[in-house]
């Protein structure tokens, strides 16, 4: 199945894709949350689809796409995890992955606009694949990670450099602007992806591809990643970790290249769809 919410930003409704068709599911109650993932709600929610064949109702054109989940109680990622983009941004290649936070208040919809932090001159595109946990993690062993997983999303990991890297402290403080965490359109439950190891995934600004990329590059799998983070904390379900991005962000250019307001970004992964982002100056919401 393929996950999408739609409406107003906070007031989204469930629904579902079939056949690049949105459809409503709202009459199934609830969200796509904790509760939902940790319930056997995918299970519930296909027989539901089925057992409504044909009745079901279309989305709109038009309506609001908004992230395919409820705000998680995470989003983790993963820095560094291909070795061409630590290359590119003159960063050792790391022996274990690098786990930094992204603060769920920066999750936002597919087509939503990107905003510039006020004062910011360094903000910058990220392409990611990003993990669903689909039920609770905790020391989970590498060969098993995958039940643990309930589906697959893109990512637009949205990041202010000099945020990051130069005013001291971890990564997060660059991370979790509002609006740095575009997912969508929809999240793919695990049996949409033949091969999560051979996904391509590629980014363009303005219409100029910077990153084509492929999950086959990761350093570290999507199974060791999970198995890796339990370690450290519990996944719960509708949690989402973010497994790093492909050579081809600005920073890693000669001078950098950041974003201004204007910019289009459009971003896809195989099995994942495709999103689009326009960038706009800051503005106190």
């Amino acid at each position: 199945m393929k996950l999408i919410r739609f409406g107003a930003f906070g007031k989204e409704k469930i629904g579902v894709q079939i056949d690049g068709v949105n459809y409503d599911v709202s009459a199934f109650g609830g969200d796509y949350n904790e509760q939902f993932f940790a319930e056997d709600g995918l299970a519930r929610l296909d027989e539901f689809v089925k057992a409504n064949s044909g009745k079901l109702v279309e989305v709109p054109q038009g309506e609001r796409i908004g992230a395919p989940f409820a705000r998680p109680s995470k989003i983790v990622c993963i820095g560094l995890n291909y070795m061409d983009h630590a290359k590119e941004t003159n960063a050792p290649i790391p022996a274990e992955p690098i786990i930094f936070m992204k603060s769920t208040t920066s999750l936002v919809g597919p087509y939503d606009n990107v905003m510039i932090p006020k004062d910011s001159v360094k903000t910058d595109w990220e392409v990611e694949f990003c993990i669903v946990i689909g039920k609770k993690a905790s020391y989970v062993e590498e060969h098993e990670a995958l039940d643990y997983v309930a589906g697959y999303v893109l990512h637009n990991d949205v990041s202010e450099r000099e945020y990051q890297l130069e005013r001291g402290g971890t990564w997060d403080k660059g991370k979790g602007c509002d609006t740095f965490a575009p997912m969508g359109p929809f999240m793919a439950t695990k049996e949409e992806i033949k091969d999560i190891n051979n996904v391509r995934i590629w980014l363009k600004v303005n219409g100029k591809t910077y990153q084509d990329g492929n999950t086959k590059d990761l350093i570290f799998s999507i199974a060791h990643v999970v198995s890796y983070v339990s370690r450290f904390m519990t996944l719960l379900p509708g949690d989402v970790i973010s497994t790093g991005t492909p050579a081809g962000v600005g920073l890693g250019f000669n001078p950098p290249i950041y974003l201004k307001a204007g910019d289009v970004i459009e971003l896809g992964a195989e099995g994942l769809g495709e999103s689009r982002q326009t960038v706009v100056g800051y503005s106190r919401s």
